[in-house]
């Protein structure tokens, strides 16, 4: 699974299309019910691609907000096995009971993305889990470049 997603990280197609199957490539091998990918500027942070049909309720919010927000600030995962207890919950979808971000590093270690996953059962992340989203991170790396 981490092969594929290095060689979709860089292989020639669209990025919207690379990262959109990037994002159904992590939600299948774990299940999980939502990923979406994520562009970071230095005011912003973007949806670039997502499973499903339905876009998330915030496209678009401000570097600052959000659990989001929170793991571009702390430059680290932010694991959620709550978020109904975490006030910085941004609402994607009303079924989402935790929520998992990994920063995506960049030229010079800059946070240049992040892989959002979320799922509809509380306390769903493992160690594993975390050990697997970390590896995501830096095999999709080429796809911010």
């Amino acid at each position: 699974m981490i092969e594929q997603l290095r060689s979709l990280a860089t292989s020639r197609a669209e990025r919207a299309l690379r990262a959109r199957r990037a994002a159904e490539y992590i939600r299948a091998a774990r299940n999980y019910h939502w990923v979406g990918l994520y562009d970071v500027t230095p005011s912003h942070i973007s949806a670039v691609a997502w499973t499903g049909t339905t876009a998330p309720a915030f496209p678009t919010f401000p570097r600052s907000q959000g659990i989001n927000g929170a793991a571009v600030a702390a430059g680290a995962p932010v694991l959620v096995q709550d978020v109904r207890q975490d006030p910085r919950y941004l609402t994607t979808f009303g079924a989402t009971r935790a929520e998992a971000i990994f920063p995506v590093r960049g030229p010079n270690d800059v946070v240049v993305g992040t892989i959002d996953v979320e799922s509809d059962r509380i306390n769903a992340f493992s160690e594993e889990d975390e050990r697997y989203l970390q590896e995501c991170a830096v095999a999709l790396a080429p796809l911010w470049s």
